[in-house]
């Protein structure tokens, strides 16, 4: 499992900097299906994996980075790699997933674990007493677990910040956020401190952080996959997938996590009928992204694809539908107000994370069923708009991934980046739709996604359509 240089958070820039310089011979790392081979021709094993992996998150926390949070309990994973050899010796594999090295967002319940979900305030809760479905999926597959991810508190940020436990830095650029809220997910694969990654999506939090980070990410149809033993955000919105290498690694996790065996083989790109509306997604696109996005069309049309330009202007109803906070505002007031009204608790919280809920507070309950009436309303167009093509492709993200400093200190600036990072994924989450978000930027460029979407139930297609897209914008 050999990664790219590994990168602590921007807090320590000068142990940043000695730490990614002595890394960059390291090579990328390899897919899920590639570890598994690996593993079946006995050229690697379980152990050697998570061994590898565990020095490597050593020496990364060593030099302050902050992806996990708590304890990496190195006993327990080598414990559970060397279990997982010793099946594999007599005959049993379960998944290809089987002693491959796995990280976990830090709002599923793991047994013995306390869910924090990355808040100061949880921290006194009683540990978990049975794994979340979700979690249970992977270990009955063969993961090996390492520990727990930093996340934004709560899962309310599309940026990832962190002030109770740090902000992992960017894999490529450590003045730069990795983006949430599953920000330590995508920084334990991005740096091959894990194969892959738990986390969820209810505005982009998978999305975000793949399309910054170089990876890919998938956002089910929400309620494909459990979210019993998962602290929610918004019970309207919330789905849980994967963050890992590739399409494929994505719909190997997929079938784990939704006990769906989908048809994903790739589909044949020509003649595949791909929209693109300009509507809302593109405004204030920064010039690279719209750059990356062009080429990458351009070379899906070169491949016979069909690009079908067409308008969606209904999107542009959406800030205003949400603009007193939307369904997760006045779903997480319902979660949250109780301690928000104590204020020794409410003073644990990270401020922004707790005005952001406050708003809810003033969604009445008319308001919240004028909300549904909306979605509903604007589900209809997409099902109108999108009814001849095999997929909707937009930037996953309008800007490439944002520089800390920019959003840290100053508020104004963090609620206008936030906004405009989770603009284009929050549109499939109230869609009620999926996506994948897939690399497409140019060498030596920064990370610019790929978004290929589509409604409710079109899991399958996706994935189909992905492969394809994938393969051709890596010249395969």
């Amino acid at each position: 499992m050999n990664a790219s240089a590994p990168v602590p958070s921007p807090a320590d820039a000068p142990v940043a900097t000695t730490f990614a310089r002595a890394h960059t011979s390291r090579t990328e790392a390899p897919t899920l299906r590639e570890c598994a081979t690996a593993l079946a021709s006995g050229a690697a094993t379980s152990v050697s994996l998570v061994e590898d992996a565990l020095a490597r998150i050593a020496a990364y926390r060593a030099a302050g980075g902050s992806a996990y949070v708590g304890e990496v309990d190195a006993g327990a994973a080598l414990q559970a790699a060397a279990a997982s050899d010793a099946l594999r010796a007599s005959g049993h594999v379960p998944s290809p997933l089987a002693g491959l090295p796995v990280s976990v967002k830090d709002l599923f319940d793991v047994q013995g674990q306390v869910t924090r979900a990355g808040a100061r305030v949880m921290a006194d809760q009683p540990a978990a007493t049975a794994d979340a479905p979700a979690v249970a999926r992977l270990r009955a597959a063969g993961a090996v677990l390492l520990g727990r991810t930093s996340m934004s508190e709560f899962a309310f940020s599309g940026l990832g910040l962190n002030p109770h436990h740090g902000t992992p830095a960017h894999p490529a650029d450590p003045a730069r956020i990795t983006g949430g809220s599953t920000s330590g997910g995508a920084a334990t694969v991005a740096l091959g401190l894990a194969a892959a990654t738990l986390g969820t999506d209810t505005g982009g939090s998978i999305r975000i952080p793949a399309a910054f980070c170089g990876l890919t990410g998938f956002k089910p149809t929400a309620r494909r996959v459990p979210l019993a033993g998962a602290y929610p955000l918004s019970r309207s919105l919330d789905s849980a997938g994967p963050i890992a290498r590739s399409v494929d690694c994505c719909a190997i996790l997929d079938a784990i996590l939704s006990g769906e065996a989908l048809d994903t083989r790739a589909a044949p790109l020509a003649g595949l009928r791909l929209g693109v509306t300009e509507d809302y997604v593109m405004d204030d696109a920064e010039p690279a992204v719209a750059e990356a996005f062009e080429r990458a069309l351009d070379r899906l049309a070169a491949a016979g694809a069909r690009i079908v330009r067409f308008g969606f202007p209904e999107l542009h109803r959406l800030p205003q539908i949400n603009a007193a906070g939307g369904l997760v505002a006045a779903e997480a007031w319902q979660l949250h107000r109780a301690r928000l009204a104590d204020p020794a608790l409410e003073a644990q919280y990270d401020p922004r994370v707790a005005q952001r809920i406050r708003r809810g507070a003033q969604i009445s309950a008319a308001d919240y069923i004028d909300l549904l009436d909306a979605r509903a309303r604007l589900q209809a167009c997409a099902r109108e708009r999108l009814r001849d093509l095999d997929a909707w492709l937009m930037p996953t993200v309008a800007v490439r991934a944002p520089l800390l400093a920019d959003v840290q200190e100053d508020t104004a600036r963090f609620i206008a980046t936030n906004g405009l990072v989770l603009r284009n994924t929050t549109v499939l989450n109230f869609l009620d739709g999926c996506a994948l978000s897939i690399p497409c930027q140019g060498p030596g460029e920064l990370p610019v996604g790929l978004s290929v979407g589509g409604l409710h139930g079109a899991d399958a297609r996706i994935f189909q359509v992905g492969r394809a897209v994938e393969a051709c914008l890596q010249g395969a």
